[in-house]
This record gives structure tokens, C-alpha cells and sequence, in this order.
């Protein structure tokens, strides 16, 4: 409306003056180079108006002309990007869908020509992985390290996808590449402990807890019950070996850690190992005047015999302290029965199945029953243990 006003007035404006420009046209003479001019001045100034407006529009012909002419040399390239472009989106939305196969057929269309192959190739490698097409998936890993400042990108995923593969020495040979260290990133320090977790290498592990404990991957309980696990493992495989072995793992433990009842426990079963029973039942009794740990009960039946008389006897003196612990009760059934006191035994294995009623008890007292003739309470206890 306001253009049409606008216009409106433009044109009034030329009605009102249109008889002074008429009556006054002026009067224009050029002389140059042999030629004359005369016109009139209003003629004059349309004629360099036109002018004008021919002259800009043939430098906008000319200008798409010789852009269309240079344009055409790369036009099958540009072509190329804008359908990298489009494959890319496409299998981007194909992994948002988890639709694997177009997913993998789009991005790898895609890694050709677009702006970052690297991207497009895991993501291609991400789609053969769910649909276990493993020989493409390593292709597509394997042209992504190419890309700059894409390897630890690759053999991150690489190593991640041969653990959930089984394949633990190849993952390990790809892990070899990140080399972690506590300077790594908290995403390789949690591969690397998944990767030593899976193949048992507790040598490893020790050497990343520092990492580990840097980046926060475990609560304090799970740090220290992964430390302990690494320590008790390190010296059960020292103590298969030889005492020199033995000596060094113990000794290299601080000596916070040498008071924990699981190191302990491990290190009387490497004495033992290494034919120092008396030292190694000396260490765990010791233990048990204080405190009932479950991992030297669990261990004393390994180390002992029906012939270590004194032992034993050390133990069902402590009936009265560990009257309520299952594992005790478990310890003295077990000693008992390897010295044939099945009276005994039995009474303890009772105790035990009422604290802990497990399949394991159960079976252990069901056996123990009817080795004494008990065939009805066998039976009985064999029902239990197959509904524990």
C-alpha cells in the first residue's frame, strides 16, 4: 500500500512538471573530432541513463558468462561434495534410526569426498560392527588412520570393538598403540583396565592404578577392591614360582597393604606353596585372634591337614568368639572332616547351612549325613540344597 502511495506520487509529481520540462527542454551542443551533437538537454539525459543501464547489465552477462566458464572445470567435483554431503546426512539419520546396513552404505558413500572421511569411515565401521561384518569394519578403521590426527581416534575404537569381539590379543596389540599412561585420556585408562582385566595381565593393571586412580574411573570401594585383587593375584602367580619371587611381590606392598587379610591370605598360601606350612599357619591364626576374616577361613582347609592336630584345636577354641560366622563354622567342618571327626563335622556343617544356607552347605552336609548312615536326613538335606 505504502508503494503504491509511493508511486502514486511519483507520478503526480511528473504530471505537475511535465509542462515546465516540456516547455524548457534546453538545448545541448557537443563538437569533438570532426562530429557535432545538438540535442536537447531532457534527451541527453535519458539517452546516458539508458546507457547506463546497458552498460550494467552487460558487465552482469559478461561476469556469469566467464564465472560459468571458469565454474565448469570443477563443476563435476562440486558435484562430488554436495552428494558426500548428502550421503553423510542421510547416514547420519540412518545411525540416529540404528538402521545399520543404510548407515554403513551412506556414510561410506560419504567418506569419498566429504569434508571429514575420518568421521565417515568409524561411523561406517560403527554400522559393519552391529551387523558383525567384521573383515569391513577393520577396512573402513583401517583407511580412517590415514586421516591426520585420527589414530588414537581409530585404535581406541578399534581395541573397543575387538574386546566385545573376544579378540583379547588383538585388542592388545591395537591397545599397544595408545600406550596408556596416566597422561591418557580417561576413555583409553578405561579401555586399557577393561582390555588387562579381560587377559588377567595383574602386572599391568598395577602399573595403570596410578591412571586409574587419577582420572576417578572407580569409587574408592571399587579402587580398593581392584587393588587388592591385583596384589592377591600377583602373589598366588609368585608363589607358584619360586620364594624368591614370593618375597619380592610381598615386599614390594606398603605396608598398609600387607595388613590386608586377602594379601595375607595369598602370600601363607604362597609359604605354603613353597613348603613354609608352619610360617604360613602361623601368619593366618595370628589373624584370626582378632578379627574373623573370611579369606583366611576360606583358605586354612588348602593348607592344612587331618594331621595338623594343634591347629585345629587353636581353631574350635575360637568357637565361642565366632559362634555367628558362617565361614568359621565352613573352616572347622572342612578340618574336621580331613581329620575323620565326623561327629564333629557334622555339627559344624549344621551351624553352617543354618547362618548360610547354601546350595554348597547343604550338599556338603547331605554327603556327610549319609557317609554316617543318616539316609532320611540325607534326603531331606539333598531337597534343600536343590531348592537353595
Amino acid at each position: 500500500m505504502i508503494k503504491t502511495l509511493i508511486y502514486l506520487g511519483i507520478i503526480l509529481i511528473g504530471l505537475c512538471l511535465s509542462p515546465y520540462i516540456v516547455g524548457n527542454t534546453g538545448y545541448l551542443y557537443l563538437s569533438a573530432w570532426g562530429y557535432e551533437i545538438e540535442t536537447s538537454l531532457v534527451f541527453a539525459i535519458v539517452a546516458l541513463v539508458i546507457a547506463y543501464g546497458v552498460i550494467v547489465i552487460a558487465e552482469w552477462i559478461a561476469v556469469k558468462c566467464i564465472g560459468l566458464v571458469l565454474g565448469s572445470r570443477y563443476l563435476p567435483e562440486r558435484w562430488r561434495r554436495n552428494a558426500a554431503k548428502r550421503h553423510t546426512l542421510n547416514g547420519a539419520l540412518a545411525l540416529a534410526e540404528e538402521n545399520w546396513p543404510d548407515a554403513e552404505r551412506c556414510m561410506a558413500k560419504g567418506a569419498a569426498k566429504g569434508e571429514l572421511p575420518a568421521l565417515n569411515l568409524l561411523a561406517a565401521a560403527r554400522a559393519a560392527q552391529h551387523q558383525g561384518k567384521y573383515a569391513e569394519r577393520d577396512d573402513y578403521l583401517e583407511k580412517a588412520v590415514t586421516e591426520p590426527n585420527a589414530a588414537t581416534a581409530v585404535f581406541t575404537t578399534r581395541t573397543r570393538y575387538l574386546l566385545k569381539q573376544g579378540q583379547l590379543e588383538r585388542a592388545r596389540t591395537a591397545l599397544n598403540h595408545l600406550a596408556p599412561t596416566s597422561k591418557s585420556s580417561a576413555a583409553v585408562v578405561k579401555l586399557a583396565m577393561e582390555v588387562y582385566l579381560a587377559q588377567q595381565d595383574w602386572r599391568a593393571l598395577r602399573e595403570l592404578l596410578p591412571a586409574i586412580k587419577k582420572h576417578a574411573l572407580l569409587n574408592d570401594t571399587g579402587f580398593e577392591d581392584l587393588s587388592v585383587r591385583v596384589s592377591v593375584n600377583l602373589l598366588e602367580q609368585a608363589g607358584s614360582k619360586d620364594w624368591d619371587s614370593l618375597d619380592k611381590e610381598w615386599q614390594w606392598l606398603s605396608r598398609s597393604e600387607k595388613q590386608h587379610s586377602a594379601n595375607r591370605a595369598a602370600y601363607a598360601l604362597g609359604l605354603a606353596k613353597q613348603g613354609k606350612k608352619a610360617e604360613a599357619v602361623k601368619l593366618l591364626l595370628k589373624d584370626l585372634e582378632s578379627l574373623p576374616e573370611s579369606h583366611i577361613l576360606t583358605l586354612l582347609p588348602q593348607i592344612l591337614n587331618g594331621q595338623d592336630e594343634l591347629p585345629r584345636q587353636q581353631l574350635l577354641k575360637l568357637a565361642p568368639r565366632y559362634e555367628d560366622v558362617h565361614e568359621y563354622h565352613e573352616c572347622v567342618a572342612r578340618l574336621c572332616q580331613q581329620a575323620r571327626e565326623f561327629k564333629t563335622a557334622n555339627e559344624h556343617w549344621r551351624k553352617a547351612c543354618e547362618l548360610n544356607p547354601s546350595k554348597e552347605n547343604w550338599l556338603a552336609l547331605a554327603e556327610l549325613d549319609e557317609q554316617l548312615g543318616n539316609t532320611d536326613l540325607a534326603l531331606q538335606h539333598y531337597r534343600k540344597a536343590a531348592k537353595a
